[in-house]
């Protein structure tokens, strides 16, 4: 049997080995992010008619449908471009590569597995706008094209437009913010399940040194990335964010697709999703993160929406699968 001393020797071993790889994956966590900050960047330069998708991915039993997302997103005619985010390190390139990805689809791996790798203004981005999705989440193509017409229409800078509302309100009890569905007519935040913003929102999330502690949260907590979009949307353009309401959103991650998909496939998606709900847990947690951004820039700066901007009426929750049927996820 190994020693008392061989033994103290391979636990400092494997905590030497920890550290190293920790502060790697730091290292090249803040060299992407140094590049893409450095990167040269004229707004004039930029599309104001056309539209970036920037689309996450992290499991590889959801490549499929990534790929099927990703096509869908590049057939749209004020789509120039998709940019689809591979944030698992640990996915070998041979697994990405084949099948390919559709035309006017690229593929970025990203240096760590961090959320904060969503916003990063790549240098290849040629549009005004972006859009940034979930994996699992699809609004058909008069949803996007309202959506980004929402966008286009706001005078303010930092404007966001979405789908999916949330808020937050004070928590008495705890002392601190909580982290809420929205109130009827009222809301504080859009979620990135699918949200339109201007690059110059990238570069302000990504780049700003003020920002490096909430970032540091969001690394942290692994979760929480889009609630600081909306606070530095929110400091940037002194209002709320924008709800609209159009087409049709077909929403694999939402747990209210049907529960008899449990042993199949359905269920798979959603268990892996990024937009999967986690319970009280998960909702606490993002209460927690809404106090630490707080305290971090010493303001709040989320305002409160009130209405949205509707062209068709489909329920914000988007569309689940119920009984084999596409129904609003709201649906009894």
């Amino acid at each position: 049997m190994p020693s008392s001393h061989h033994h103290r020797h391979l636990v400092l071993f494997m905590l030497i080995l920890l550290v190293t790889v920790a502060f790697s994956a730091v290292a090249a966590v803040g060299g992407e992010q140094d590049a893409a900050c450095d990167a040269e960047y004229r707004q004039e330069d930029l599309r104001p008619d056309r539209l970036t998708v920037l689309l996450s991915g992290y499991s590889e039993r959801r490549l499929p449908l990534l790929r099927a997302i990703a096509g869908a997103y590049a057939a749209h005619p004020l789509v120039l471009s998709v940019l689809v985010l591979w944030c698992n390190p640990s996915t070998p390139d041979d697994r990405l590569r084949l099948p390919r990805f559709p035309p006017r689809v690229s593929l970025h791996r990203t240096a760590s597995d961090s959320l904060n790798s969503r916003f990063l203004p790549h240098p290849s981005i040629r549009t005004a706008a972006v859009a940034v999705a979930d994996d699992d989440v699809l609004p058909d193509a008069a949803a996007i094209s309202f959506a980004f017409a929402a966008w286009q229409q706001q005078q303010r800078p930092g404007s966001l437009v979405g789908f999916f509302p949330r808020s937050h309100r004070l928590d008495l009890a705890r002392g601190g913010w909580a982290y809420a569905a929205p109130q009827p007519g009222r809301y504080s935040m859009v979620l990135t399940k699918f949200m339109v913003l201007g690059v110059d929102l990238l570069r302000r999330y990504s780049c700003s040194p003020e920002l490096a502690a909430a970032r540091a949260v969001v690394d942290r907590e692994r979760n929480c990335e889009d609630i600081l979009m909306n606070f530095v949307a929110a400091e940037e353009s002194g209002e709320g964010p924008v709800l609209v309401e159009a087409g049709s959103v077909r929403d694999w991650g939402d747990p209210r697709n049907d529960a008899n998909a449990g042993a199949g496939a359905a269920a798979e998606m959603k268990a892996v999703g990024l937009s999967s709900t986690g319970g009280v847990g998960h909702l606490e947690k993002r209460g927690e993160c809404i106090t630490e951004f707080h305290r971090l820039l010493g303001r709040m700066p989320l305002r409160y929406s009130y209405g949205k901007l509707v062209e068709a009426a489909v329920g914000e929750q988007g569309l689940c699968s119920k009984g084999g049927r596409l129904v609003r996820c709201d649906r009894e």
